[in-house]
């Protein structure tokens, strides 16, 4: 066996399911905990610190059975925005998404305001992604500016 075919075997294949590539190493466990991985009653398989020629150092999540909604994309990108969506069927890969932050986010996102009506009124959150790049956001209600090292995910 050739030694790149033995670098590409570090992790087994998926049947089925999502792969959800190019994790900055430091977001991995962020990722899995806000997914709730360890819920699921299926196969999934966690690499931290893989060699990437793009990042250096990266995580990846191989998760059976599984398919994500965009709510939970979203909430993905807010952590570890670019990250890459793999849908695999039958050992081969027929979807490939890219994890972007949208430009409104719904009831994803808590405001830090605590006089915000979100926050006193039983209301679904919406705040504008005002800067993609550094994950900034501002509340369409407060117009409160939220940092990404601020955020707090419903």
């Amino acid at each position: 066996m050739k030694k790149q075919n033995k670098k590409e075997l570090q992790i087994a294949a998926l049947e089925n399911g999502t792969v959800i590539d190019h994790v900055p190493s430091e977001q991995l466990f962020k990722v899995v905990s806000l997914l709730e991985i360890e819920c699921l009653n299926t196969p999934v398989t966690i690499g931290y610190n893989l060699d990437s020629r793009k990042m250096g150092k990266k995580g990846i999540l191989k998760i059976a059975g599984k398919f994500f909604e965009q709510n939970e994309i979203d909430r993905i990108s807010l952590i570890a925005p670019s990250v890459k969506l793999n849908i695999i069927r039958d050992y081969e890969v027929v979807e490939k998404k890219l994890a972007q932050l949208p430009d409104s986010l719904l009831g994803i996102v808590k405001c830090n305001n605590p006089k915000c009506i979100t926050n006193n009124e039983p209301m679904c959150t919406r705040f504008e992604v005002i800067d993609k790049e550094n994950v900034i956001l501002k509340c369409e209600y407060c117009e409160l500016k939220t940092k990404k090292e601020d955020i707090v995910l419903l």
